[in-house]
């Protein structure tokens, strides 16, 4: 008998980083990026099996829904853990048997111990155990994968046709898994390994063909943890991804995640150019030496990292970049050093964060054997939601609080004015060769034709940028018009970044104030130990 499966998507918080729905509106999109987890997943159900898939980013989810389905499969990430919890809830209200999987399960699985079932771990060797586990009438479960052994030439082709294109600004691929580095905060190597496994040449090929075959045209993200972590199987890939793109008339253009080293690989470099590689994100994290060494992110060292960045935009390319406060290897302000770091660079789109202890890392590892950890570190209250930038710091810091909380307020206050960002992207624009490119975005592609409409809408809606970003605009125009695209989208995510620096410095003062206001006391996690001591 078939079984319905209503699988569901949930709401990420609001209050993030990377949310920048203002962005997608823009174009007509609803939100940045498609569940590939989920339809990865859908495509393992059996083919009876009758799927439904509701996105809480994008679409309501109602009572009817909930009332089709035998069966509601929930996925999610540590920045979607409220509404992921809040769903059990729902489910089992209406009566419906729950499975739970994805990053913040697998990292923290006591957290969704109401659910009927956990998939931990990556699923393409054990979802099998669930599915005949389901099919023998059983309703409760827990499915463990081994980790780092999952040969993920076995992932099958995703669902794409669950998805509805026309919701998102773009749509995911995955080439690969795992990265060789050891950082000391990242879950990417407890969750996936330090040696990447690469799907085959020909799974790559059949994805963007599906996708193609779909209608969908725009930007594709290579959701890889780090797309050059193994060189071997990637280098050979790019030159026919260069020809399947001439074959089909450059339908995609494509964005990922890679370490800073990638500015070491002059042929890599060029054959993204050549791929139509238009953005690359880049862990930076700080400018001191003695930082990235205790973080272990030696790749980051012995290098002149804005020259490595600057490297990157020359093959046309723009980088958006991670930068990180809290570490204990920070004896003094940094705020002007880092500040004057992110100018030297002239990365538009800075994603800057408190060091946040996530859960299962070599971090909180240590923290917690020092005896510093906070209590509950690994739970997303609903009253406080936020992301590394509103609630980093889970941890007692070895600098007083209140001097890295003022150092953050201090760089976000420098790097996010209009008149900042728009200088980081004249001097960013400058230096891109966007040459031998497709000069127009494929037919059917929803950015298609809002170049100029973009920025019009965007001095609309934040009036403050007008002066700075029309003046780089018109000189843009000018010097490099071929730039020109890349820049107006960087500038359509100041419609989020913009406001969200202003929301998060108003959550740092509120910080701010509380540590003012507070009695003098000992730390936190020490004041949890004393507490327990107390009460054996």
């Amino acid at each position: 008998m078939s079984t319905r499966v209503l699988m569901i998507y949930p709401r990420f918080i609001p209050n993030s980083f990377w949310n920048y729905t203002e962005a997608c509106e823009l174009v007509g999109a609803k939100y940045p990026a498609a569940p590939l987890g989920l339809i990865t997943i859908a495509a393992m159900l059996p083919k009876d099996w009758d799927i439904r898939l509701i996105n809480r980013n994008t679409e309501e989810l109602t009572d009817a829904d909930l009332n089709w389905a035998d069966l509601i499969m929930i996925g999610g990430m540590l920045n979607q853990q409220p509404d992921f919890l809040y769903l059990i809830e729902l489910a089992h209200l209406h009566g419906k048997p729950v499975c739970v999987g994805g990053p913040d399960v697998s990292s923290s699985p006591h957290l969704y111990a109401a659910a009927d079932f956990q998939v931990i771990g990556e699923a393409e060797h054990i979802m099998k155990d669930f599915i005949a586990a389901w099919e023998c009438g059983e309703r409760t479960g827990k499915f463990v994968a081994e980790k780092f052994k999952i040969d993920i030439t076995q992932s099958p082709l995703p669902r794409y046709d669950l998805l509805k294109f026309e919701h998102y600004l773009y749509i995911g691929i995955q080439f690969s898994r795992g990265c060789p580095f050891t950082c000391e905060f990242c879950d990417i190597i407890e969750l996936y390994g330090r040696v990447p496994r690469t799907k085959t040449q020909e799974q790559i090929f059949a994805e963007l063909q599906a996708l193609y075959d779909a209608g969908y045209r725009g930007h594709v993200d290579f959701v890889d943890d780090n797309f050059i972590g193994n060189r071997k199987h990637v280098r050979p890939m790019m030159p026919k991804l260069k020809e399947w793109l001439e074959q089909h008339d450059y339908p995609f253009e494509f964005t990922t995640e890679a370490s800073i080293n990638l500015a070491d690989d002059d042929d890599m470099l060029q054959s993204m150019k050549d791929a139509n590689f238009f953005g690359v994100f880049v862990g930076i994290e700080s400018p001191d030496p003695e930082t990235l060494i205790q973080m272990r992110k030696k790749q980051n060292t012995k290098r002149n990292i804005a020259e490595s960045i600057h490297k990157i935009y020359s093959h046309g390319m723009f980088v958006t970049a991670g930068f990180i406060l809290g570490f204990d290897s920070e004896k003094v302000s940094v705020a002007t050093s880092m500040t004057d770091f992110i100018e030297e660079t002239s990365v538009p789109v800075c994603m800057v964060g408190l060091l946040y202890a996530l859960p299962g890392t070599q971090l909180t590892r240590r923290l917690e054997k020092e005896g510093r950890l906070h209590q509950g570190h690994d739970i997303m209250r609903v009253e406080r939601a936020g992301d590394q930038c509103t609630l980093g710091c889970n941890f007692d810091t070895k600098r007083p609080l209140k001097d890295i909380l003022t150092d953050y307020k201090v760089v976000l206050g420098n790097v996010f004015t209009p008149e900042a960002y728009a200088g980081r992207l004249k001097r960013m624009a400058a230096m891109m060769d966007r040459s031998g490119r497709p000069k127009q975005l494929a037919d059917g592609d929803i950015r298609k034709g809002h170049g100029i409409d973009v920025l019009y809408k965007i001095m609309q809606k934040l009036p403050e940028v007008r002066g700075p970003f029309w003046k780089t605009f018109v000189e843009i125009s000018k010097s490099n018009p071929e730039a020109l695209r890349p820049i107006v989208t960087l500038m359509a995510m100041y419609l989020h970044l913009g406001p969200f620096s202003k929301h998060v410095i108003g959550e740092i003062d509120r910080r701010i104030a509380e540590i003012d206001a507070a009695p003098a006391m000992v730390p936190p996690a020490a004041a949890y130990r004393e507490a327990a001591v107390a009460s054996a």
